[in-house]
């Protein structure tokens, strides 16, 4: 005799809206949250429901503005001055309080040092679960409305998704640059409700005494300019070059997995499936074959710029423009001429946004 297998029901009926965690430093957002918010607001559309955002800090009450002109229907703000500085423990129990008073079905998070930490510590306290730096974000209509949260998996061989069928809220942390944020609308408008903080300093067990900022960091997601170095630089020295042109573009240098991996450059450096995804106003991809790992990350940008001596490679299918020849005299030609332009106070541009020209 078989026995019977019991089948929990769950009912997740009073589940509806997606709620976006904005993140801030310094009373300024991280752009991954407009970005979040764009998919989110592409996200609730097709279920029909409400998009809702929450900042927490000191100084953010300005940022609610921001969220509704990004597309947030309803944004919830805790502002008092203890809350200036992430800290784990405040934050996330600030976090679980909004989500049990208003039951949001979808929570999205940015996969950034601080987003990640956030959504792992709600998941590990909250009966729910966590797909952590997805890069593709969809729904399910009714009657399952499931997230269907899509990232690299088996070394970026293959694409998984992943669903959280008997639980909610359905998390997610999103990798910056895949989204696109939508266009500032000053004219939307909006629901700003407090959420009143139950904790006192005295409730925080960590202080922050200061910050020491990294001077050499890498700000790849933020840079509207980005010079990448790949296998073709032939080793570590030949970066010097993709320094002086960033340098003298007002730019950062980013490189392939290829040559983080070969130990020619730091890893913080790295644009790709398993680095950073960017979208910046200009990329060069210098030395670069164009291999799918490394163009996931940058295909984006609003402009490509693509230099390598073989003319058959794939990062051509890519660039806006390509160059063939040898990196090692058109890389330093294009900084003399940019330092030239610069000094004769002529645009790096024409009008029409053609380099060069």
């Amino acid at each position: 005799m078989t026995d019977a297998v019991q089948v929990q029901e769950y009912d997740w009926s009073g589940y509806r809206g997606v709620l976006i965690y904005v993140e801030q430093r310094e009373g300024r957002a991280k752009p991954v949250s407009w970005q979040l918010l764009g998919q989110g607001r592409r996200l609730a559309d097709k279920l029909h429901t409400h998009l809702m955002a929450v900042v927490i800090g000191g100084q953010i009450e300005h940022l609610a503005k921001d969220a509704v002109a990004y597309g947030a229907d309803r944004v919830y703000i805790c502002e008092a001055p203890e809350l200036r500085d992430y800290r784990t423990r405040p934050y996330s129990r600030l976090m679980m309080q909004l989500i049990e008073e208003v039951k949001p079905e979808i929570v999205l998070f940015g996969a950034t040092a601080t987003g990640r930490d956030l959504a792992g510590a709600i998941a590990t306290h909250l009966p729910t679960g966590l797909t952590a730096d997805t890069t593709e974000l969809d729904v399910e209509p009714d009657p399952s409305r499931l997230l269907l949260a899509s990232r690299p998996a088996f070394s970026e061989k293959m694409m998984a998704t992943i669903l959280c069928k008997q639980y909610r809220p359905q998390m997610a942390t999103a990798r910056a640059g895949v989204f696109e944020a939508l266009p500032r609308d000053n004219q939307r408008s909006g629901e700003v409700l407090r959420l009143e903080s139950r904790m006192g300093e005295d409730d925080i067990a960590a202080k922050v005494l200061d910050f020491v900022r990294d001077q050499t960091s890498v700000n790849l997601e933020e840079a509207e300019v980005i010079v990448a170095g790949g296998r073709g630089l032939g080793g570590p020295d030949a970066f010097r070059l993709l320094e002086e042109l960033a340098e003298a573009m007002g730019g950062v240098v980013g490189a392939s997995r290829a040559a983080v991996d070969a130990g020619w450059i730091g890893h913080e450096h790295q644009v790709g499936q398993t680095g950073y995804t960017v979208r910046p106003k200009l990329y060069f991809a210098i030395g670069i074959s164009g291999a799918v790992q490394h163009t996931v990350g940058m295909s984006n940008a609003e402009l490509i710029i693509a230099i390598n001596k073989d003319k058959e490679a794939p990062i051509f299918q890519f660039a806006h423009y390509g160059i063939v020849g040898d990196l090692f005299q058109i890389v330093p030609a294009l900084t003399e001429e940019v330092k030239r332009r610069k000094l004769a106070g002529e645009p790096l541009a024409s009008e029409e946004g053609e380099v060069g020209a």
